[in-house]
């Protein structure tokens, strides 16, 4: 009995000490990675990389850092209450140099299912409460957050820009808790963003669904958010929504490989509900 629980102390030991390790390895991947960088203007990056080996997995990442120093009073959404169009036609209707897909939609009748407010006008409110969508991204020409959603009421009287979604996944640096689900757990092509703490705005695409590119879990996926430098960080509608607009970087300004059309190129993009871009 003795031996046996040593032998267990010490499986147990190798693989904490194996999954550790691992860890490290792919946080100095991420960290040490020689991202292909533009700068699309001055105080904001289009950064893009290929990993063979990340999470023992292919990955494909694209992200922009943007200073909200320079851009804060520039951040805009856009929403469709009732309809739902391309990430890359809203981007242009817009007038966006970059965008990224928003928040969870209607997929029947057009529409986010969870709450977003416009310049002060509510646009959709939350047609369900689900564990998922946890997390509010907030601003003002003055202020931005990323924060646990408990009052979207108040918080919508202290910010003309709402969009709830989530879940959240860092909160002051630390991962949020995560709930067990085959939709945190599995991997999937992943939107989401973070604030840094010296007020950088990192708007991060994975790709998934394809050989090339995997996809990531949640908790991969935080962890990427946490070693870029992300503070507060939350997730948005992934899977096939998942597109990234860079104004003139391709023919439709997607640089990502959205995946509905089952090809590892920029044509498979999702209609979706609403945006978050750059003026």
């Amino acid at each position: 009995m003795h031996n046996k629980r040593i032998y267990v102390l010490i499986v147990s030991f190798l693989f904490i000490t194996s999954a550790s390790f691992a860890q490290s390895l792919d946080s100095i991947a991420v960290a040490s990675k020689q991202w292909n960088t533009k700068e699309i203007a001055k105080g904001l990056l289009w950064k893009q990389a290929h990993f063979d080996t990340l999470f023992d997995s292919e990955q494909e990442i694209n992200f922009l850092e943007i200073d909200l120093k320079k851009y804060r009073k520039r951040l805009r959404l856009a929403a469709e209450p009732r309809q739902l169009k391309k990430t890359s036609e809203m981007a242009l209707a817009h007038q966006a140099l970059v965008a990224v897909n928003g928040g969870f939609f209607d997929t029947k009748n057009g529409g986010a299912v969870d709450f977003i407010q416009v310049d002060g006008k509510v646009v959709n409110t939350s047609k369900r409460k689900i564990d998922r969508t946890n997390a509010l991204f907030l601003f003002s020409r003055k202020k931005i957050a990323i924060a646990l959603s408990t009052d979207t009421t108040y918080e919508r009287e202290r910010y003309p820009n709402v969009m709830l979604a989530g879940p959240l996944l860092l909160q002051d640096h630390r991962p949020y808790p995560l709930t067990k689900n085959a939709f945190n757990e599995n991997r999937h092509p992943r939107t989401a963003i973070g604030v840094t703490a010296d007020k950088k705005l990192l708007v991060l695409v994975v790709d998934g669904r394809h050989r090339m590119a995997h996809g990531m879990s949640l908790y991969e996926l935080t962890d990427v958010l946490r070693w870029l430098g992300a503070k507060d960080a939350m997730n948005l509608d992934g899977g096939g929504s998942s597109s990234l607009y860079v104004r003139g970087a391709t023919a439709t300004g997607i640089v990502n490989h959205p995946s509905d059309n089952k090809q590892f190129d920029h044509e498979g993009e999702r209609a979706v509900a609403n945006i978050i871009y750059i003026k």
